[in-house]
């Protein structure tokens, strides 16, 4: 397999400008040496923290990841600290440079995008009680890694899910009982009036339920702390060397970049939304990546603050299935985000951020006309089940990947770092046999085998079609 396109010489670093059009499924590889997107993350981050540059000639290596994002960076820090194992982890662009400065900084005790009653419903109260007790062990690490790195400006205190229909009610007021009765939660139920008092004053509310484990962070600010921490411990971070082809001979994989090939005995992918269809076999056509849009506005005024009763900083989502996802910043700014353009082509297209900022004013009216100082779109990772994976696909080669947290990777992907690098040190965990780790990513299940990038165009129809659907489901049935 070999994805190679132009690029520069091997003496000559590539850089290339931010392309806003980028599509995974229409693109053979992220790029190289691409320029951040121009997120708030990225304009108040700081520094990036120094790497060890683009690979410039052959290399062996024990463990190579393929991204440095949350989940390679995890992935490089916990083979070193519990394994001893330095890895050399591969970047096609910047450090921490697609979903991971790119999302809405919104940690929650969750993974991918079923909720804890379709657990039971998928898999049983058995299983699902398992699960749960690895997600929260999942959020601990999170917890942990952000008390380590402060940096990251945590706002703790927990998720406010708010009914945006008086129908959802009846949904949420479930998923409480289930949450409270099943699995130990301290979950509430709060009135509209009372949401509005003690929280916020979101036009748009009916209720919500409230749960206690929620923290937001500076995403970039946390990936950076993970970077240090890794190099400190002696793992090497090379940007601007995408894998432009890969090859296996006798158990070594070769890793082709524009600078040279990196030989490593065992390989993991943490690539999440920004997989290329090309780039391994194990994960052609295995997620569906999704555009999210995103803006922050200017500092709040004292009157705004009050008009709006932005009391919270806890991290707020609501029932749409086509969800908004939104909080106060630490520095009185309101970051919001939800679902996008359909193809990366389109995504610059004025009409996307008009939905959003029309969900913005629909929510707080006393902040129509407010200035939008960032705005940007970005690639979610979901899998066709829904629900993660952190798998060796194929047990007789050593090749791993930690895909498909459907929007909530910014906390489990801490755990599934840790548990990728369990895997790949070779250890076995009684965990790994839970439906996340025992089973690779799957098909399409609705449109068969549709593996071929040739085909992305079919996916795509079938993922506009299922938005038609779902804006009707939310605001018209």
């Amino acid at each position: 397999m070999d994805m190679t396109q132009p690029f520069a010489a091997a003496t000559t670093p590539c850089r290339s400008p931010y392309d806003p059009r980028y599509d995974p499924l229409a693109a053979p590889h992220p790029g190289c040496g691409t320029d951040y997107a121009p997120t708030y993350w990225v304009a108040t981050g700081g520094t990036p923290p120094e790497d060890d540059g683009p690979i410039t000639g052959d290399v062996d290596a024990d463990v190579v990841i393929v991204g440095s994002g949350f989940t390679g960076l995890a992935t490089a820090l916990f083979l070193a600290r519990e394994h001893g194992i330095r890895a050399t982890v591969l970047e096609a662009n910047r450090s921490a440079w697609g979903c991971t400065s790119r999302n809405g900084g919104q940690g929650q005790n969750a993974s991918g995008r079923l909720y804890r009653s379709q657990w039971i419903q998928r898999w049983g109260k058995a299983t699902a009680l398992k699960l749960d007790a690895e997600i929260r062990s999942g959020f601990e690490t999170f917890k942990a890694l952000v008390a380590e790195f402060p940096e990251c400006e945590p706002q703790p205190g927990g998720h406010l899910y708010l009914a945006h229909r008086e129908k959802k009610m009846a949904f949420l007021r479930n998923e409480a009982r289930v949450m409270r009765e099943v699995f130990g939660y301290d979950t509430h139920i709060l009135a509209a009036d009372e949401v509005r008092k003690r929280y916020v004053d979101d036009a748009e509310t009916f209720g919500a339920l409230h749960e206690p484990d929620g923290i937001g962070v500076h995403p970039l600010k946390l990936a950076f702390g993970y970077l240090r921490a890794a190099r400190r411990l002696g793992v090497r971070v090379h940007p601007a060397s995408p894998v432009i082809g890969c090859e296996t001979r006798n158990g070594v994989h070769g890793l082709k970049t524009p600078g040279g090939t990196v030989r490593a005995r065992a390989v993991a992918f943490a690539t999440g939304g920004y997989t290329s269809n090309g780039l391994h076999p194990s994960l052609r056509a295995k997620i569906m990546p999704i555009l999210s849009n995103s803006l922050v506005t200017r500092p709040l005024t004292a009157g705004e603050l009050a008009a709006t009763n932005f009391v919270t900083t806890q991290v707020i989502t609501d029932t749409r299935t086509l969800r908004f996802y939104y909080r106060r910043l630490p520095d009185n700014r309101v970051q919001i985000g939800s679902r996008s353009s359909i193809t990366g082509a389109d995504a610059p297209n004025p009409r996307h951020m008009a939905v959003l900022v029309e969900g913005l004013h629909r929510k707080f009216p006393a902040l129509k006309g407010i200035g939008i100082d960032h705005s940007w779109w970005g690639w979610v990772d979901v899998s066709h089940d829904m629900m993660p994976r952190i798998a060796q696909p194929d047990p007789r080669q050593s090749v791993f990947y930690a895909l498909g947290y459907g929007g909530n990777g910014v906390s489990f992907s801490a755990h599934a770092g840790r548990r990728m690098a369990q895997r790949i040190a070779g250890r076995t965990e009684a965990a790994f046999a839970l439906p996340i780790y025992d089973s690779p990513l799957e098909y399409p299940n609705v449109l068969g085998a549709v593996r071929s990038s040739a085909l992305a165009p079919f996916r795509r129809f079938g993922q506009r079609v299922l938005y038609r659907w779902y804006h009707l489901r939310d605001e018209v049935l």
